[in-house]
């Protein structure tokens, strides 16, 4: 999907895609016409108003309007309305609890992007057997192919938190929507950036410049920032873990891990999110029916989740 609405090239690159990966350029298709609704229902809002201030003019108007179909195309590229998801279903394309289960508006304040649609893959149980390695896996969208894929790594991850596997996975799927919105690069290569780490002054690494959503006293604002781009899943766990275990501020929260739900209470109390109700997010999450059922498969021994 075109990044800027005068990109026209986009178009054609979606053409090309839609014979490579149908699935994949059906969920394009589905947000460019979301995109088309929105600058729609932007135009509407503008001319329902009594009228412009006293220096509005021609030029200004002609300005706003490419203003106002840009942050449509922002949108639909990030959290969206859920229309596309909507038109997804009546195109054909199966979606399975997007979001990590909540609601479009309780889903707030993540950076988002569409990541690459594939067909998931079962990871490694008691079996044995191995496991696909994390930097190729492709998620289709559902709690079981997210849950199933990553579980193995995660348990490592959490591991040196004393932290539990399916508090890691919640927080992960809660950013990512299941894994439905890993940002990607410009190019379209994922980012593997499960946790929504920002990439300051501190991070050497590659990076990925996405359009998020953050609570400005407690007003939801759209910004771009930069991110962590890793080469594979298992990076970013290993980062999560080195991310928090060395910046002294989430010590307090270090010292919780026995308790999933107070442990991401003191992580959003350190700054981790600037979303008011991100803790509560994870934990409805955590208890979830997929959760349940991952967490009754691994204690069962299931070779899948």
């Amino acid at each position: 999907m075109a990044q800027v609405y005068t990109d026209f090239s986009g178009l054609a690159a979606l053409k090309a895609r839609a014979r490579e990966d149908q699935d994949a350029a059906l969920d394009q298709v589905s947000r460019q016409f979301e995109s088309l609704f929105l600058q729609m229902m932007l135009k509407s809002m503008r001319d329902a108003s009594l009228g412009g201030g006293l220096m509005d003019s021609k030029q200004s108007e002609f300005y706003r309007d490419m203003y106002d179909k840009q942050i449509a195309v922002d949108m639909a590229q990030t959290h969206g309305i859920g229309l596309a998801d909507v038109l997804k279903r009546q195109l054909g394309g199966g979606i399975s609890a997007p979001y990590g289960g909540l609601s479009p508006e309780e889903y707030i304040g993540m950076p988002i992007q569409v990541s690459p649609s594939g067909k998931a893959t079962p990871g490694a149980g008691e079996s044995g057997a191995p496991r696909e390695k994390a930097a190729t896996m492709k998620f289709d969208g559902s709690p079981e192919s997210f849950l199933d894929q990553l579980w193995p790594v995660a348990e490592e991850a959490a591991a040196k938190l004393d932290l539990a596997p399916e508090a890691l996975l919640a927080q992960a799927a809660l950013e990512t929507g299941w894994g439905r919105h890993v940002m990607q690069q410009h190019q379209g290569d994922s980012s593997h950036n499960l946790f929504g780490i920002k990439a300051d002054s501190r991070w050497q690494g590659d990076k990925v410049h996405v359009s998020t959503l953050e609570y400005r006293d407690g007003v939801a604002l759209n910004t771009r920032a930069n991110f962590r781009a890793y080469g594979s899943f298992e990076e970013s766990f290993s980062d999560y873990v080195d991310f928090v275990q060395q910046n002294p501020r989430y010590r307090a929260a270090l010292s919780k891990t026995a308790d999933p739900e107070a442990y991401f209470s003191a992580l959003q109390e350190a700054g981790y999110a600037t979303d008011p109700a991100y803790a509560d997010k994870i934990q409805r999450i955590l208890d979830s029916e997929p959760m349940q059922r991952a967490r009754q498969s691994v204690k069962e021994g299931a070779t899948t989740i």
